[in-house]
């Protein structure tokens, strides 16, 4: 447990750095990444936790998509002015988000220029592949020496870009081992969902909860003849079980995750054992 603690908090000193320029604006100095080109540009990044975007005109200005929040909690939605004026095209419905911002532009600078090419934006989810490794206490299943065993995985986690990817879900593919201590091993199929709760350029920290598992189990026990015996047993469940993760940038696509995935269920009982079920993995986009 030592040593896992010790490859997290290295995992978690990884910082990741893509294209990006300086910029002063209105007396302040940004980092900003460039999103696209064309007769308005859009630059953005994630600065103190908070999604930033600019649009950089033909002559070199630099304005800021604001959307500030009124005495009254409303917000005042100053981007929708900003593009309605330089654009004169309609911001009614715009939201404030990435793959919005630049859809819309995308479309202007179509219009306005008849060379201006891009890449199609419909594509509102993104997948990502991912393997991982760890131990396992099998928390939910009777343990009386509370014996880990090598835990593998494998899973498809698809996130909503238009939601700044908070949210995702995904399908996992675990496999327990068996020990000399502990016969018991089973393979795991899971559906669950995830909620990145920080979801910063660099790292995100999430929960999660598996909604519906298949699991597809063997245990060696000994016969009233002291004999040993296998039996197998398939199982469907909607157990709830909840956890944790994180991700943390490693590549421009690609991210070392570090995952808590059974701290409790809201329908298994926990068979007196703390939970101990952590995994270290990579995942990248497809």
């Amino acid at each position: 447990m030592r040593y896992l603690v010790i490859l997290c908090m290295v995992c978690f000193s990884f910082q990741w750095s893509i294209s990006q320029e300086s910029y002063t604006i209105n007396g302040e100095r940004f980092e900003l990444k460039t999103e696209i080109e064309g007769k308005l540009d859009l630059l953005w990044n994630t600065i103190n936790g908070n999604y930033r975007y600019f649009i950089r005109t033909e002559d070199g200005s630099i304005i800021e998509l604001k959307n500030t929040q009124g005495t009254d909690k409303n917000y005042n939605e100053e981007y929708k002015k900003t593009l309605r004026e330089l654009t004169q095209l309609d911001t009614n419905k715009l939201k404030l988000r990435l793959y919005d911002l630049k859809s819309f532009l995308d479309g202007y600078n179509a219009s306005a220029d008849s060379n201006y090419t891009f890449e199609a934006t419909d594509k509102s989810i993104l997948m990502r592949l991912g393997v991982s490794g760890g131990i396992t206490n099998n928390p939910f299943v009777g343990n009386l020496d509370n014996t880990k065993t090598p835990l593998f995985g494998a899973e498809l986690e698809l996130l909503e870009a238009n939601s700044s990817l908070r949210h995702a879900g995904f399908i996992q593919l675990r496999h327990a081992l068996e020990s000399d201590d502990f016969q018991y091993s089973t393979t795991e199929f899971s559906l669950g969902y995830r909620y990145r709760v920080i979801n910063k350029s660099t790292f995100s920290i999430y929960g999660q909860v598996k909604l519906a598992t298949l699991n597809l189990s063997n245990v060696t026990i000994l016969d009233e003849d002291n004999m040993e015996s296998d039996i197998s047993d398939t199982a469907f469940d909607v157990p709830l079980i909840f956890g944790i993760g994180s991700d943390i940038k490693v590549g421009e696509k690609s991210y070392i995750t570090i995952i808590y995935g059974e701290l409790f269920s809201a329908f298994l009982d926990n068979q007196g054992n703390f939970s101990t079920d952590i995994s270290v993995g990579y995942k990248f986009n497809l």
